[in-house]
């Protein structure tokens, strides 16, 4: 059976046609990381699958994290052992089967101020972080944790103000571009066989008495309303969850509640260090995280009852992290610095304590409804094992033996064969006459897939030259974007299949004709819509621009609005 690894217009088109057509087994409803992994884990035992989201794959809290993949070693001090043990599972498949041209190991160092007592406890944390990585008799895939000294500290991080600290412990954990991991997890599904579309918003629910046997959908490019019927519906829809659940006439076993934190984006060089920071403030922990040519500063912890689709970063968010920051660096961080801000919502399960760091990581599947699975909660590192338990509940209901998930044996598309493609790095460049850190990039954007890039250079020489203010990335990644990984929108590449809305100076402004051009040859766009994609895309860099100057969270999402939702028929 030959199948496509493209995920572009036509196949977003065949997905609809199929999905009009006929009763699937699974519908999911949700296009981030849970949904997505429940697209793949429901495909991959054999069941027929849709999934809708109302924007762009991972649009939503999906590419807005710190971007790790960690056990989470503050729920060490919560005696969350069994959390931390199932994310650190979670991490050493990613980081050696599931993903490895995606998921990388990171260090960090967690600064010590008393010398034996503290030494001591946080030292038994890391040593159990080691332990709880070897499971199943796998190794970590990361190397354990170190005790450094004072002098040792000093020496791999000039710029830390080493005045109040005594020493240091380094550990591991990994990282991920979660927006591009969230589209390959998608095009990977759909490559097993799920129907995937995006910009498809779900209106209702269809029911025959109790049951939900479908849903009544949207499509936003082109206006068309129409009706998908399902054996089994799965609501992943994370800050959006109480909301879809309200759609059903239900009010939801479980409330979800939104947290919203902020990421900075600084270049590299100011911030002299061979790795990350972890840090303890008063009311959570501060990553300084290494990011390519940038580090990302991050996260604040505060309630969110504004717009959930575009969350705003106040200007009393960006000073409380460069305060944090600025206590343990030698040269202050100023707003001049910071060449990109992010905010996103993390989907907490509400519990009874007013403190949302306080709120549970753990995830929550909820059946009340016939026909209908909500998964609520967690981690992004724990997505797979929460499909997997949505998709079991969905099973459950489903008549006949279905096999249990494999998920943990399935390879993203592009992961296989990444470590020999790794290893001819330096041929495939003469080849193509490319930098050799030029074709490390794209391997560790597209694995093994980097070959579909390279035919498109191959036809078309030019597609190899960067885009004018973010050296990072090739033309070509734009016409791929497009063409295999779903993007419908400037955005879409600009924001999430690149990250340059967050790492260029000008945040994308000068890319944008220029992807946009790229973008209409493959999507077929007349010169007015090719000028109405550029014009929404400054319009968002203004108005995030904009809403970074405000006071408070009211006045920073009324500006953050000013700018209108991509125009939607």
């Amino acid at each position: 059976m030959s199948r496509s690894t493209k995920l572009g217009p036509d196949e977003r088109a065949a997905a609809l046609a199929r999905l009009k057509g006929k009763e699937l087994d699974i519908l999911v409803v949700g296009g981030g990381i849970v949904g997505a992994g429940c697209a793949l884990d429901a495909v991959t035992r054999g069941l027929s699958v849709g999934i809708l989201e109302a924007r762009d794959w991972a649009s939503g809290t999906s590419s807005r994290s710190s971007k790790l993949v960690h056990g989470g070693i503050r729920y060490l001090e919560q005696l969350d052992f069994r959390l931390v043990r199932e994310a650190l599972t979670e991490r050493g498949l990613l980081l050696q089967r599931i993903a490895p041209h995606l998921v990388k190991p990171v260090r960090f160092l967690y600064p010590l101020k008393k010398r034996v007592t503290e030494r001591f406890y946080v030292g038994a944390g890391m040593l159990l972080y080691d332990i709880f990585s070897y499971t199943g008799g796998r190794p970590p895939g990361v190397p354990h944790h170190r005790h450094l000294s004072k002098r040792q500290v000093k020496g791999l991080l000039p710029s830390l103000n080493t005045d109040a600290i005594v020493g240091g412990i380094t550990y591991y954990d990994a990282q991920v571009d979660d927006a591009l991991y969230v589209a390959s997890l998608v095009r990977t599904a759909s490559f097993y066989g799920a129907h995937a579309a995006s910009r498809v918003r779900v209106e209702g629910f269809i029911k025959v008495g109790e049951r939900v046997v479908g849903v009544q959908a949207h499509d936003l490019q082109t206006g068309e309303r129409f009706e998908v019927r399902a054996k089994q519906v799965v609501n992943a829809t994370g800050v959006w969850t109480d909301d879809t659940q309200r759609m059903v006439g239900e009010r939801g076993t479980f409330k979800v509640r939104a947290s919203k934190g902020i990421h900075l984006v600084v270049p590299r060089d100011r911030f002299q260090s061979a790795m990350g920071l972890l840090l303890r403030t008063e009311k959570s922990v501060l990553f300084v995280i290494p990011w390519g040519r940038h580090w990302l500063i991050g996260t604040t912890d505060t309630d969110w009852h504004l717009d959930k689709a575009h969350p705003a970063a106040t200007a009393a968010d960006i000073d409380y992290l460069l305060e944090h920051v600025n206590a343990v660096v030698r040269v202050p961080l100023t707003r001049e610095d910071v060449e990109g801000v992010y905010a996103g919502l993390r989907p907490l399960l509400a519990g009874e304590s007013e403190s949302t760091s306080k709120l549970s990581r753990e995830h929550l599947v909820g059946h009340s409804v016939p026909g209908l699975v909500v998964i609520a909660g967690g981690k992004w590192t724990t997505y797979r094992v929460m499909a997997k338990d949505a998709i079991d509940a969905a099973v459950d209901a489903l008549d006949g033996r279905i096999p249990a998930s494999t998920t943990d044996e399935i390879p993203l598309l592009g992961a296989e064969g990444y470590r020999a493609a790794w290893n001819k790095r330096g041929r495939i460049a003469k080849a193509f006459g490319l930098h050799t850190v030029r074709i490390e990039h794209l391997l560790n954007r597209y694995g093994t897939l980097t070959d579909e890039l390279l035919d498109l250079i191959k036809a078309t020489p030019e597609l190899a030259d960067p885009l004018p203010g973010a050296d990072d990335y090739i033309k070509a990644e734009v016409v791929y974007a497009a063409s295999h990984m779903g993007a419908l929108h400037l955005e879409d590449v600009l924001a999430r299949r690149t990250r340059i809305s967050i790492e260029a100076w000008d945040r994308g402004v000068s890319a944008a004709p220029v992807a946009a051009r790229l973008m209409a040859e493959v999507l077929g766009w007349d010169t007015d819509r090719e000028e109405r994609e550029v014009a929404y895309y400054l319009k968002r860099v203004a108005a995030e621009r904009a809403s970074q100057l405000e006071p408070d969270d009211e006045s920073a999402d009324r500006a953050r609005l000013e700018a209108p939702d991509i125009a939607t028929k």
